[in-house]
């Protein structure tokens, strides 16, 4: 059963935990890993050097969106396509548990899944641009 009374606030709360996630992978790229650091990384597996530009961005201003629940939808996408970027870059080779030298793919694949489920679920209370169906 669906509590209706609070559903749009089950999917705020996760909307705004994501969000903040997003915005703190992208700032740990930006003021710890630093973007030539991050750069180097994606060479490092492969990836082109450039494509770090495009993830930040992505993290921090999907991560923002989330979090003003605007466009949520349109943002879940490809914030899911990056989640599943680095499982399969990055992280499945490691192992299940996030714990794993490197990180496993436990942490990102749950992220994922909460990405789906906030999809699933639609943008919540309070979102700022609400994606409302045709009725």
């Amino acid at each position: 059963m669906i509590r209706q009374n609070s559903a749009p606030y089950a999917a705020l709360l996760l909307r705004i935990s994501l969000g903040v996630l997003f915005v703190a992978h992208a700032l740990l790229k930006l003021f710890v890993f630093t973007i030539p650091g991050t750069i180097e990384f994606f060479q490092s597996i492969g990836l082109p050097g450039p494509l770090a530009y495009l993830v930040i961005a992505l993290e921090l201003f999907g991560g923002i969106a989330l979090i003003l629940g605007w466009y949520v939808p349109y943002f879940v996408v490809p914030l899911g396509l990056d989640l599943v970027g680095a499982i399969v870059t990055v992280h499945a080779a490691n192992g299940w548990l996030f714990t794993n030298k490197d990180g496993g793919w436990e942490y990102p694949a749950f992220w994922l899944v909460a990405l789906i489920v906030l999809l699933l679920l639609g943008d919540g209370a309070f979102a700022l641009r609400p994606v409302r169906k045709a009725d």
